[in-house]
């Protein structure tokens, strides 16, 4: 294939060596291994900040957000030591302001600084935050963050650099209610109520399993944090944490991306450390669509085993929604996988308004899908009169062809290289940095489940090898 340059809709260039080639049309079968979730580990990594005394966390996975947070935890004095096996211990014994400049080498790389605010402002009586980056699949505004912080009595001031957080009179409890179910903005509370004077009472509060083990994490360290019915969550405040030890709950949206991959590739791939109890949801929609799963609970060495069983793929009707509903971040690659299903399916997507925008590459490819900005579906939506085309009718099943793709984003771009791998003839996929973000060792284990994937970083034909940072992956057995 001629190396030719691909370019952004602004006009810059991904030059040649960024790209991977996929060659597409082989099932994915094999073995692969996921850590502890992406979405838990970095808000553990802050909640450290708080303690008094070290906190060890366990099963690490080595993926850029890791790095960030770790980066701007050195630069506020706490002591990151990376241990075998994906131990990190965080020692915050001198916790300092850092300098702006650095810190703004981190800005637009994660939009985890937002959640230093309240420890640092226990820690330190001030916060400094970059500009913040992170996938761009819609609007995720810091509102709800500061508007809680300022209720609790901070002051925000915002300069051309980033916002400038104080509190004067330090923090306090107060009832909170937020305006939609925010994953951010409750662990914010959260981080920021634990030491807090009094009581603060959080309504129409996110409760996803990343919520509820961040919580165990805080009870660990001596907060007191209850857990009521209707999303209300109560939060003694403390006047000190100790350090924690623990293990986060496995990735259960990178469970979901490797089932996907083997719906839509007609593969066999075993996804061991996955646990069924945060799949739920998941695991319903994958069988209503067609797929096979199994679950071992071998306490050392468990996992679900996803499979093709053959025959024609299912089409179903489905809406995103905050937990226990279907994970926005389910849907991208789900779409992939219903691109091959035979009828009409419909994707109703209420958490992020331009989350399907990564479906113009499966167009691109051979995939009948068409978007709409009116809601089909029942689910409450905020987009309804937005004009955001957030819905989706996919007809099925669609031969997909090679093309080449630019990733959108973390999930869209997992998607992207599930169509690759599932179209025929050899594609090129550029902007693949944006995968180390969330999935640790994502050419090892392309590798290890037998798909033919060149670039810089793959696997030789001697043993798997590292794409981004981070042990090696365990090869099929």
């Amino acid at each position: 294939m001629a190396e030719r340059p691909v370019s952004f809709a602004d006009g810059s260039l991904l030059a040649p060596e960024d790209q991977l080639v996929v060659r597409g049309g082989t099932p994915l079968h094999g073995e692969i291994r996921v850590r502890g979730a992406k979405n838990l580990v970095s808000k553990a990594m802050v909640a450290a900040l708080l303690g008094e005394t070290p906190s060890t966390l366990y099963d690490v996975p080595a993926i850029r957000d890791v790095e960030v947070v770790s980066g701007l935890l050195n630069l506020h004095g706490v002591h990151v030591t990376a241990g075998p096996d994906g131990r990190i211990t965080l020692d915050p014994s001198n916790v300092e302001s850092a300098n702006v400049d650095e810190i703004n080498v981190h800005a637009g790389s994660s939009r985890i600084p937002i959640l230093f605010c309240g420890p640092l402002l226990h820690r330190l009586g001030h916060a400094f935050i970059p500009d913040l980056g992170g996938c761009r699949i819609g609007d995720r505004p810091i509102d709800f963050h500061l508007d809680a912080l300022r209720a609790m009595g901070a002051t925000v001031e915002k300069t051309p650099q980033g916002l400038d957080i104080t509190a004067p009179a330090g923090l306090r409890g107060t009832k909170l209610t937020l305006p939609y179910p925010s994953v951010g903005a409750t662990e914010q509370i959260l981080l920021t109520a634990v030491r807090a004077e009094g009581i603060t009472e959080l309504r129409n509060a996110a409760v996803e399993p990343e919520i509820c083990d961040l919580i165990a994490v805080l009870q660990k360290m001596g907060a007191i944090i209850t857990i009521h019915t209707d999303r209300v969550i109560r939060i003694e405040g403390v006047p000190r944490l100790r350090g924690y030890r623990h293990r986060p709950l496995p990735d259960r949206l990178e469970t979901a991306s490797w089932a996907c991959a083997a719906l839509a590739t007609r593969g066999d791939v075993t996804v061991r450390g996955a646990r069924q109890a945060d799949l739920m949801t998941f695991l319903n929609v994958f069988r209503s669509v067609g797929g096979e799963f199994e679950v071992d609970d071998s306490p050392t060495d468990g996992g679900i085993r996803f499979w093709h069983p053959g025959g024609d793929l299912r089409a179903v009707a489905l809406e995103t929604d905050v937990h226990p509903g279907f994970m926005t971040d389910w849907q991208q690659p789900l779409v992939v996988a219903l691109t091959q299903a035979r009828g009409l399916s419909i994707v109703h997507e209420t958490v992020y308004e331009n989350r399907l925008g990564f479906t113009d590459a499966l167009v691109s490819m051979g995939a009948t899908i068409q978007l709409y900005s009116d809601c089909l579906g029942s689910t409450p939506c905020r987009f309804g009169q937005r004009n955001f085309r957030h819905s989706a009718v996919i007809s099925g099943p669609s031969k997909l062809q090679a093309a080449d793709l630019v990733i959108p984003d973390l999930r869209g771009g997992f998607s992207h290289f599930i169509a690759a791998l599932a179209a025929e003839g050899t594609s090129r996929v550029f902007g693949v940095n944006l995968i180390d973000r969330g999935y640790e060792d994502f050419g090892a284990k392309l590798a290890a489940l037998g798909a033919t994937v060149e670039g810089p970083g793959m696997p030789s034909s001697t043993g798997p090898v590292r794409l981004a940072a981070g042990g090696p992956v365990e090869a099929a057995r």
